[in-house]
């Protein structure tokens, strides 16, 4: 009788799988994870570039055009509303004598009434109604009732008075609730307008300078060179005066030693010394942040901003300022 056989491809169950079958699956297994590895990268969305600085510049300027007229009806709204208050105040100075005068006529009706209505007239009317003459009696009862009348003119006088003045009071206070509302909404919308372009001025490269009064300044790849350029920038306006070093006022040299002081270097109030402190540069070569020295005798100086700017102390009668290098004999740049 036959023995039955395993086809040949088959093992029976339990038996062991021999080293050449596991090498085809570990194969198998290698094929499929490197091509799931390529389908995901097929699927993987592509990396975006980050925005240049004038995509970024372009974002900032939008966002001050949508600020700038919110800063100007917040001005408007705030001066509205104070022109308000104050004849708010003003009406309610006028309000409170009034009310004092109504409250004083009001009890002097109240305790005539009072007495009349607790003890009835007083001796010396109960006397004149016993003993005068129809005449004069009659003659006092009309006086008496016109004291009376008077008495309830003079408080709806007052009460008139009051009722118009609350009346407008009343108006100025809900316009000034209004206003109020309107101002504290405009400085919300300005606040978040603010952030967002702080949130976009600090996405800015960090060899980018952004300062106010200066162009804005790339490829500033030394700390000690933004320093120094923040701070002459923020110098601009400042007057000339010969000798000084700042901080309210400068000569050329006072104000690239004053720059680069606060950035740690220290250099010497003399535009020759500040050229033999610092490294030879070739225009080609020159970046923002370096010194440039004026006519053959050195006797000006200025901070290079790039693209043939800087900011420089020019002369008496003007103030710190960026101008163009072409305008004055370049003699030669140098990087403290």
């Amino acid at each position: 009788m036959p023995v039955a056989t395993m086809p040949p491809h088959r093992h029976a169950p339990g038996s062991p799988v021999r080293p050449g079958g596991l090498r085809r699956v570990a194969r198998r297994l290698l094929v499929l994870v490197a091509a799931a590895a390529v389908g995901a990268g097929m699927l993987a969305a592509p990396a975006q570039a980050e925005p240049t600085v004038d995509e970024i510049e372009a974002q900032i300027d939008k966002k001050w055009e949508q600020l700038e007229p919110t800063i100007e009806q917040y001005n408007k709204v705030r001066a509205q509303l104070k022109v308000n208050r104050k004849k708010s105040a003003d009406l309610q100075k006028k309000i409170e004598p009034l009310a004092l005068q109504s409250e004083l006529a009001l009890n002097r009706v109240g305790d005539l009434a009072s007495r009349y209505y607790m003890s009835g007239p007083s001796q010396e009317i109960g006397a004149l109604l016993i003993s005068a003459k129809p005449d004069t009696l009659t003659e006092q009862l009309t006086i008496l009732d016109r004291l009376a009348a008077r008495e309830r003119k003079e408080v709806e006088g007052v009460l008139a008075v009051r009722a118009k003045y609350d009346g407008e009071k009343e108006k100025l206070d809900a316009l000034i609730a209004t206003q109020t509302k309107q101002q504290n909404d405009l400085a919300a919308k300005k606040k978040q307008i603010d952030a967002e372009i702080k949130k976009l001025e600090a996405s800015l490269p960090k060899t980018t300078v952004k300062t106010a009064g200066c162009p804005t300044i790339n490829g500033v790849v030394s700390e000690k060179a933004r320093i120094a350029i923040k701070t002459a920038c923020g110098k601009i306006g400042k007057p000339y005066v010969w000798g000084a070093t700042g901080p309210n006022s400068f000569d050329c040299s006072g104000l690239t030693q004053y720059a680069y002081k606060a950035a740690g270097v220290s250099l010497t109030h003399h535009t020759g010394n500040q050229w033999n402190e610092g490294k030879a540069i070739s225009r080609a070569d020159a970046r923002p942040g370096d010194l440039v020295f004026f006519f053959s005798d050195l006797h000006h100086v200025g901070l290079y901003l790039g693209n043939d700017q800087m900011v420089h102390a020019p002369r008496a009668g003007k103030p710190v300022q960026v101008a163009s290098i072409n305008h004055m004999p370049v003699a030669g740049f140098r990087r403290p």
